[in-house]
């Protein structure tokens, strides 16, 4: 029986929904116009037009962060395209599995600066597992099957296919691969028995061991297995910044987030630990500080997906390269045996932990201008949002706080840009959480300067019925740029205030802007109106909410390890001096 014929664009709508993509999100333009034409007809997908393409590459990063499945945006050339660049980059930093759909000028007019044109496939080769140029139309199926594959395998993260006009509109017969061939595309998920054996005994031998977990641990759907292998070892647990919620923080085993706003407990653990059982984590210099002093008398066992990653930045005692899920289990069956019910010896250990828990919890001091306390705003969110909600942020001091004071007791349920550091990610990424998983509260927690990238994508939620609720951590400044210029400027404010939420300039005036997009406005200056507003727009579901919080400008985020320092440097306040005072 002869396969149906169908134009490119047609294959391409098809092919995607053979894969199983329910959401799209978008803004076409010319050198992807064919596509747009089918994809109205589809009955299995779903396509969100957005503002600008970059919100489109972020909401589907949030689409993938919170539910696990494959991420998709779709734009047109030139601009359309490198819109998107951004969050592909982010992507590809923070291991998030996206697919990447851009239309490109006719095949016979690349190269001749056409209209509309760029070299997106050479300008992502760096920021993506892998970039596709398809010229022709028979060529569709087998490519996007391919990306996806490489997409949402392996380490997972961004694939874009770049499809030439004349391919969609080329008519080829449809044929859908039965399986995909992928020469030297074969990652590796199981680990090597004789390592997870080695790494085995070096648990068991080891007096001061750290679960140090990252975010593969979440990306692998690892949380359970971990869980199980903690209570084996009875050893302390650090998650990173990418890692909240993969151990819940309701355990006592939990000593919260490591490195350069992590806290205490957390950062001198590791640097007094004999043995780091590494999970999914790249050993970033965020986390590291000065790597040279990072963990200085400790082993390493280090458990990757990507071997680029085992040794790359520190010695690796024990390399197991595999999927964290495999590896953790085998792990846990391996220790069981080793270990026949008798826990390590490392009640020493935890004396001197349990001692930093208790004189170095988190805190904070109120503002001193009377304005109100950022970390009690957010503090206050997670708390009458329950554990059940996801939370997405910006880039700077709100998204510090936002991993420090709210609690995070599952997988998936915090959002943020790590590696990149992407200003304008929450409010698309907490859009696309939204679409992936409707039934749960979904916070965008974002800076008056981060949410000045990226809101128009409110225009998106309110048309979208995408009820997101945002709240503005608005300091009238760059907030954390301002603490460094505290910190090590002398106090130079060089271009930092943003004049948003002054006692005289409010512009953009965050309420107006919240209703002219069809959302429901809010500002909360008293303390006491903080939890009433907040209630307000959980119950709030037919709009999006925007709460403006005018929060104290100087506010500072610590713990901190000034960049570059070792993390022996670290401070638990402004005015104090390092923690560690070199005795146990």
């Amino acid at each position: 029986m002869a396969n149906e014929i169908l134009t490119g664009a047609q294959a391409i709508v098809r092919s995607l929904e053979l894969l199983g993509i329910e959401h799209i999100f978008g803004l076409p333009g010319g050198a992807i116009l064919p596509t747009y034409d089918p994809l109205m007809d589809s009955t299995k997908i779903r396509h969100i037009l957005v503002r600008h393409e970059q919100g489109a590459g972020h909401a589907a990063e949030g689409y993938a962060s919170a539910s696990g499945r494959l991420g998709v945006c779709i734009a047109t050339s030139g601009p359309g395209a490198t819109n998107l660049v951004t969050a592909i980059a982010d992507a590809h930093m923070d291991s998030v599995p996206l697919l990447a759909i851009t239309g490109q000028v006719n095949s016979q007019a690349i190269g001749t600066d056409a209209f509309q044109e760029a070299d997106i496939v050479g300008i992502t080769m760096p920021i993506t597992k892998h970039s596709f140029l398809v010229t022709k139309a028979a060529d569709i199926p087998e490519v996007l099957a391919a990306a996806v594959l490489i997409a949402t395998t392996g380490r997972p993260g961004p694939v874009l296919v770049d499809i030439t006009k004349d391919a969609q509109n080329g008519k080829a017969e449809f044929v859908w691969p039965p399986k995909v061939d992928l020469p030297g595309y074969k990652p590796v998920t199981k680990p090597h028995g004789k390592q997870i054996q080695a790494a085995a005994q070096m648990i068991a031998d080891s007096k001061k061991p750290v679960l140090y977990v990252g975010g593969g641990v979440i990306r692998a759907g690892a949380h359970k297995e971990l869980a199980r292998l903690a209570k084996i070892i009875g050893a302390p647990v650090v998650t990173t910044l990418m890692a909240r919620g993969a151990f819940p923080d309701s355990d006592p085993q939990n000593l919260g987030m490591p490195g350069m706003h992590g806290t205490v407990p957390a950062v001198t653990a590791l640097q007094k630990a004999d043995l780091l059982i590494t999970l999914g984590a790249r050993f970033d210099d965020r986390v590291t500080g000065d790597v040279k002093s990072f963990a200085p008398t400790a082993k390493v066992i280090h458990v990757d997906i990507d071997p680029a990653e085992i040794g790359k930045i520190r010695f690796a005692d024990v390399p197991i390269v595999g999927d964290a899920k495999e590896v953790i289990s085998e792990l846990n069956e391996e220790l069981t045996n080793l270990l026949k019910g008798a826990m390590p010896d490392i009640a020493d250990w935890w004396v001197f932990v349990n001692g930093l828990k208790e004189r170095y919890p988190l805190g904070y001091s109120d503002p001193e201008d009377g304005k109100l306390s950022p970390q009690h705003v957010i503090q206050r969110i997670g708390e009458l949002s329950g554990p059940e909600a996801i939370f997405a942020a910006g880039v700077g001091q709100h998204q510090m706080w936002s991993a420090q004071f709210i609690k995070y007791e599952r997988p998936n349920a915090w959002l943020n840009s790590g590696g990149a550091g992407t200003m304008g990610y929450s409010v698309p990424a907490a859009m696309g959480a939204k679409v992936a998983q409707p039934d749960r509260l979904v916070w965008s927690i974002d800076g008056d300067g981060c949410f000045q990238m990226t809101n128009q994508e409110l225009a998106t939620c309110a048309i979208n019925n995408i009820p997101i609720k945002v709240a503005i951590i608005n300091n009238s400044s760059l907030g954390m740029v301002r603490q460094w210029q505290t910190l090590f400027y002398n106090q130079r404010y060089s271009n930092t205030d943003l004049h948003t939420g002054t006692d005289t300039i409010m512009i953009p005036d965050f309420v107006k802007l919240a209703e002219a997009y069809g959302c429901l406005g809010i500002r909360v200056e008293k303390e006491e109106e903080i939890d009433a507003a907040i209630k307000l727009a959980i119950e709030t579901n037919d709009r999006p909410v925007v709460i403006d919080f005018i929060v104290g400008r100087d506010a500072m985020v610590w713990p901190m390890v000034a960049a570059g320092m070792a993390n022996d440097a670290v401070q638990y306040a402004r005015d104090a001096a390092p923690v560690w005072d070199g005795e146990e």
